[in-house]
């Protein structure tokens, strides 16, 4: 299923659909891809363009990917098939991890998966509230799969992943001219890892690693749940906006 120009539709069209991919991602997840000991939740989230999100969180602490899950694979073994790997300093790790975890009555808080809106990108302000989030869950030890179906505006010329990275590392980064769409998965060990997989409109979603544990993830089904939300979820009539010629 090719990634759809969501530029050509309004911004509430894509919201709508990615409520529903959300919820197929948070399915796909709980049936067979995390490790019996983890589980996808999704949340929601009031005030503000901020996206919805899947948490995993562990049931039980006390045991970890490498208790033999099939399910888990390791970077040593199995590295992520992604363009671009990037590891940030220790030193700028450590000056960033005296910040405190987000937990709750489910546990302990893993990992995240984001969907970025155009709200996210709608103004200065809501780009940095949405870049100093993602970087302090990297901080604090929670692992983040961002996914970004929209190409880089003013305010993030290089992409969500150059501006998410800078509070890190600031090193050179150009999206491709072709492929100006983001996936990009942190692992946030010490020091924190980025696998980056620029994509395009007309392409394919890539199963992108979805990290539990520093050096363990699972592949996250982005193809087999996009597909599925647009065929199954998504109305008929709004698909023809975005599936008819190009102006």
């Amino acid at each position: 299923m090719p990634i759809h120009d969501w530029t050509r539709v309004d911004a509430g069209l894509f919201h709508a659909f990615h409520q529903d991919w959300v919820g197929v991602l948070a399915r796909a997840l709980n049936s067979g891809v995390l490790p019996h000991q983890y589980f996808a939740l999704r949340e929601q989230r009031a005030g503000g363009p901020i996206p919805d999100v899947l948490a995993l969180r562990m049931a039980d602490p006390a045991e970890d990917l490498t208790g033999g899950s099939p399910a888990g694979m390791a970077v040593a073994t199995a590295p992520p098939r992604t363009e671009v790997v990037r590891r940030a300093g220790d030193q700028i790790y450590a000056r960033k991890a005296d910040r405190i975890a987000i937990r709750n009555r489910h546990g302990e808080l893993v990992a995240i998966v984001e969907i970025v809106s155009p709200g996210n990108k709608a103004s200065k302000n809501e780009l940095r509230a949405f870049v100093e989030k993602a970087a302090d869950f990297i901080a604090v030890g929670v692992h983040l799969l961002v996914i970004d179906l929209f190409p880089p505006g003013p305010r993030d010329p290089q992409g969500i992943h150059k501006a998410i990275w800078d509070d890190f590392l600031e090193e050179e980064y150009h999206l491709p001219a072709d492929r100006r769409l983001t996936l990009a998965s942190y692992d946030a060990g010490s020091p924190p890892v980025a696998y980056v997989q620029p994509v395009a409109v007309g392409s394919q979603l890539i199963d992108m690693p979805l990290f539990l544990e520093s050096g363990f993830y699972v592949p996250a089904p982005l193809e087999a749940t996009y597909q599925t939300t647009w065929e199954d979820y998504f109305p008929a009539p709004m698909k023809r906006l975005l599936e008819a010629p190009a102006p």
